[in-house]
């Protein structure tokens, strides 16, 4: 089995110590967050906490896909990591990505990032509308997905669950995570407000979002919510009917 391997060079690490991770990832360490399409655990790499995603083997098309012609989803993650690091752009701080590989097939992927401790991620303003500051947070997501999109980045995953929040001091900081889709391109209005489709069923935090993108953008409100809103319930409608679809397609296998 061939290995690729590049670690961030501010982490001064044992490349044995580090093997050794990837190598009995199924007995060691601890498992983390959602665990139903790729595994997440934590390990203590020399005295860092680091969070080790581990992508699971992909269908036969992509590993010849990822073994000659594109990047892996642990490689893409590394290097969009560190472009938003250089962008000053949160999220967690990349350690190194691993790739095992046949001749002919690409087989295994981790993507090692140091362990970042969150308040709250997105998913839980779109559940619980008491939390303490929750429209200033709200406000100053908006204005971070703005950001984003004055520096030409369309992040393909942005759903509740993949944005970090953290307070320091009085403000509040976020950080981007499961980033192996991205696009970095000019984005024109209406694509910048698709990128929001996915995050919330709120119709009042889609009025908040679309009223401080607005104020951000100099665009018109109401054809940012227009938009919104509408991306909102197709996202929704899409959504459902693939969810209608499966439980479908589970009958007939019975």
């Amino acid at each position: 089995m061939k290995t690729n391997r590049q670690v961030h060079p501010d982490f001064k690490i044992n490349e044995s110590v580090l093997d050794d991770i990837f190598v009995n990832f199924e007995t060691k360490g601890t498992p983390f967050g959602d665990q139903e399409r790729n595994t997440l655990k934590t390990f203590d790499l020399q005295g860092y906490i680091v969070n080790v995603k581990s992508f699971r083997i992909p269908n036969f098309i992509n590993q010849v896909a990822y073994r000659f012609f594109r990047k892996s989803k642990a490689q893409r993650s590394f290097i969009y990591a560190n472009k938003l690091k250089a962008l000053n752009i949160g999220t967690p701080q990349p350690v190194a990505f691993y790739e095992e590989m046949s001749t002919f097939l690409f087989k295994k992927s981790y993507y090692v990032s140091q362990q970042l401790d969150c308040d709250y991620t997105y998913r839980d303003l779109t559940k619980d509308f008491n939390i303490p500051d929750y429209e200033t947070i709200l406000r100053a997501f908006t204005r971070f997905t703005f950001n984003l999109h004055e520096n030409n980045i369309l992040f393909l995953d942005h759903s509740p669950g993949n944005t970090l929040i953290k307070k320091v001091g009085e403000d509040y900081q976020f950080y981007l995570v499961d980033l192996n889709r991205m696009q970095f391109k000019d984005l024109s209005l209406d694509v910048r407000i698709k990128n929001f489709a996915r995050l919330t069923i709120h119709k009042s935090m889609v009025e908040i979002m679309s009223d401080e993108y607005a104020k951000c953008s100099g665009a018109d409100y109401d054809r940012i919510f227009n938009l919104m809103w509408k991306e909102t319930e197709a996202f929704q409608e899409k959504f459902y009917r693939k969810k209608r679809l499966k439980k479908k397609l589970k009958f007939w296998k019975r």
